[in-house]
């Protein structure tokens, strides 16, 4: 007799482009889309995710074999999320296991007890508030009593507030100054008072944006750095809340999450679920399972929180949108945050508001498109002007480390008035280039043939691509001179220079060695929070929504590096680089000027920026992409290839090659571009060979179709041990 139990597509955590067809459980219980179940593979037993019923499969009845658990009455994907990311592996060419089992927390792809429901937070104790009131605890200790004065917090919370808050709770709880508490799950969401009302221009954008109605309605809300765009986002959050309606934020950086934490508790009594990649996997969970459970009224994270699952949403927030932050880069699935939530609120049928002083070019597109709605702060609040820009002609000058005389002049006036200053290089270390004077010898990194960059303050040489590292040399390996010196400048050695310059002030950087510790970026910004004359040197950690109401004076420094690159997003990179950072400047009541150095005073795109600001820029930008048939007027895919043996890889690239040209033999309508393979921009990184082939076509529907075709192909051919390959759709990188 045979089996008539239904079969049951189910997608595992493997890197292949398919799913797996199983039976029917023995006892009959029948998962339901998005539940995850445990199935016999191979030898072993898996967690998978229950996609759908199927009438037919490619495989015999007979040699189909039934699911062996069901794990969950209530699935963890509601229907929306499970067919958008499916549609997300889809498009960027992932694998749906991997895909779906990426976008869960850890704990919860395996089969482990929940985290417990109840809603555990910290709270003062009534001795704690006498504490906090005599101000008898400093430091830490301190910090965490200040946050927990308004209501408890949860630890998810006060990991985005106070990275390093747990050896502070140890302590205050033993005195008897904190103590845990159960929240009880709130079903009605409020806001609290303002502190301030809209401008006549946030009130005219509001109005705009809400008369498009309801419904997926995609609104670029473009405005000047310190224009309050926040406060857009909070009204309309506050009528989501309203409506009983769940709100999904998206920022691009984790630093950026506690000063937007701080602003949604200070304006709503509603629960908040972060979500990012440093949280404790507990917490990530609750938060997780919070927002399945319709009880988080607002979930705010990074890239990864746009996988949430969202019952009951009403808005979606990305905050910077044209952060390239929000691509990932590594692995198999290389998903877009912004355009994954834009997925999502298409499937959805709600509002998406995309944030940016500067907008990327893909989005100004859509705009002109009239695919998206425009609306515009072209001011700042409080009448507060945008900082003069002062540019600085470098040639012919000696500079101090870099630094011009007119620049180091400026530092000096703005320190002398008690203000604060930021001198921004996109270049970590001490030096770029560590080189013999006697015989040209230069330090290269064995894995990657480029310079090593000099770290005096660890005395080491590191490779920034890599991570390799050596002792920095007493003498050169080639001529034996004692004659090395670093060449060029980092915010290693700016930060040296400046502390040279004023011993008095605090002189802090600002970059990934200097915010290794978890909590070190916020002890950095606590300090300046305290108004007291300081210089930040720092990296692009800095140009990204930090508000710092006594930073008076931004230098740029090293822009030249920007403007001649062989990645034709260079101009737009280095455009939105320049506007972000000059926006740090003058934000409160003091006015701010900006000064910027390069030896190219009168390059075509400076000038542009400088005389007509970004949206001239843009405008610049965008006439050249569509001349040159560039996104986001034609469409690309990057097929990236690395080995250790370059014969594996060249044979490799050649048969993907051959593969694609057999793909579109059957397809001659289709107008698709092959341009490889070619050597990466950096050939050789950290000892593999790497390559590109280019795939750009003027359509997306055909891109789309070929990609799909290709890339089961590619998994069918013969490939050496150690190759690793991966296909990168609208990369915005060219690495």
């Amino acid at each position: 007799m045979s089996d008539a139990r239904e079969i049951l597509r189910v997608a595992l955590p493997v890197p292949l482009p398919r799913t797996f067809d199983y039976l029917m459980p023995q006892n009959g219980t029948k998962p339901l889309p998005g539940a995850r179940v445990e199935v016999p593979f191979g030898r072993a037993r898996r967690i998978g995710i229950m996609l759908d019923a199927a009438e037919h499969s490619d495989w015999p009845r007979e040699q189909l074999k039934p699911v062996l658990r069901v794990l969950d009455e209530t699935p963890l994907f509601t229907p929306e999320l499970l067919s958008s990311l499916l549609r997300a592996a889809d498009y960027w060419c992932g694998a749906a296991g991997e895909v779906l089992f990426g976008a869960l927390p850890s704990r919860l792809r395996e089969d482990k007890p929940f985290p417990r429901d109840e809603d555990e937070a910290w709270s003062l104790t009534i001795a704690g508030r006498s504490a906090l009131d005599a101000r008898s605890r400093c430091g830490s200790s301190l910090a965490l009593l200040a946050a927990l004065a308004e209501t408890p917090l949860r630890a998810d919370e006060l990991d985005a507030l106070l990275p390093e808050w747990r050896t502070a709770a140890r302590r205050v709880r033993d005195a008897g100054l904190i103590e845990t508490i159960v929240l009880s799950v709130r079903n009605e969401w409020h806001s609290k008072p303002r502190s301030q009302s809209l401008t006549e221009a946030q009130r005219k954008v509001l109005d705009q944006i809400l008369a498009l109605g309801e419904g997926f309605r995609p609104v670029l809300l473009e405005g000047v750095t310190g224009s309050g765009k926040t406060e857009i986002y909070l009204e309309l959050i506050e009528r989501a809340l309203r409506a009983e309606k769940q709100s999904l934020v998206l920022v691009p950086e984790i630093g950026l999450i506690p000063q937007m934490l701080r602003r949604l508790r200070a304006r709503f009594d509603a629960p908040v679920a972060v979500l990012h990649s440093n949280l404790a996997d507990g917490d990530r969970s609750r938060a997780w399972l919070a927002a399945l459970r319709g009880e988080a009224a607002i979930v705010l994270g990074t890239r990864s929180a746009a996988f949430a699952p969202l019952p009951e949403v009403g808005l979606i927030v990305i905050d910077e949108e044209h952060d390239t932050s929000y691509k990932q880069q590594e692995g198999s699935f290389r998903y877009h945050a912004r355009d994954f939530a834009l997925m999502r609120a298409q499937a959805l049928d709600i509002p998406i508001v995309l944030g940016s002083a500067t907008p990327s070019l893909e989005t100004l597109a859509n705009v002109q498109a009239g695919r998206y709605m425009h609306a515009c702060l072209r001011a700042r609040v409080h009448a507060r002007t945008a900082s003069p820009v002062h540019v600085l002609d470098l040639r012919g000058l000696k500079l101090h480390h870099g630094l011009s005389p007119a620049l180091l002049a400026a530092l000096d006036d703005c320190i002398a008035r008690g203000e604060q200053a930021l001198v921004f290089k996109n270049r970590r270390g001490y030096a770029p280039v560590l080189l013999c004077h006697a015989c040209g010898w230069h330090a290269r990194c064995p894995r990657c043939e480029r310079p090593l960059t000099v770290h005096r303050g660890r005395a080491r040489l590191l490779c920034h691509h890599c991570g390799y590292a050596q002792p920095w040399p007493r003498q050169c390996p080639d001529c034996g001179t004692q004659a090395l010196a670093p060449q060029g400048h980092g915010t290693e050695r700016l930060e040296e220079a400046l502390q040279a310059r004023y011993p008095a002030i605090p002189v802090l950087r600002v970059d990934r060695e200097s915010t290794r510790r978890r909590d070190a970026f916020e002890t950095l910004l606590d300090k300046l929070a305290e108004g007291k004359p300081a210089i930040l040197v720092g990296t692009q950690m800095l140009a990204k929504g930090h508000d710092l109401p006594n930073l008076t004076t931004v230098a740029i420094v090293g822009v030249d590096e920007g403007l001649h690159s062989v990645d034709f997003r260079a101009g737009e990179k280095l455009a939105q680089l320049i506007v972000q950072v000059a926006g740090r400047a003058g934000r409160a009541d003091k006015p701010g000027q900006v000064w910027l150095q390069t030896h190219e005073p009168q390059h075509p795109l400076l000038t542009t920026l400088l005389q007509g600001g970004y949206p001239a820029a843009a405008t610049e930008l965008l006439d050249e992409r569509r001349a040159s048939e560039l996104p986001p007027f034609s469409h690309l895919a990057l097929l990236r290839a690395d080995a250790k043996d370059r014969a594996a890889l060249d044979a490799f690239m050649d048969a993907a090659k051959a593969a694609m040209q057999n793909v579109l033999a059957t397809s001659p309508v289709l107008e698709i571009q092959l341009n490889g393979p070619l050597p990466a921009p950096m050939p050789l990184r950290a000892g593999r060979h790497r390559a590109q082939l280019w795939v750009e076509s003027n359509l997306r529907p055909p891109l789309r179709h070929v990609l799909s075709t290709w890339l089961r192909r590619l998994h069918e051919l013969p490939q050496t041990r150690g190759l690793r390959w991966s296909i990168d759709v609208d990369p915005v990188d060219v690495y």
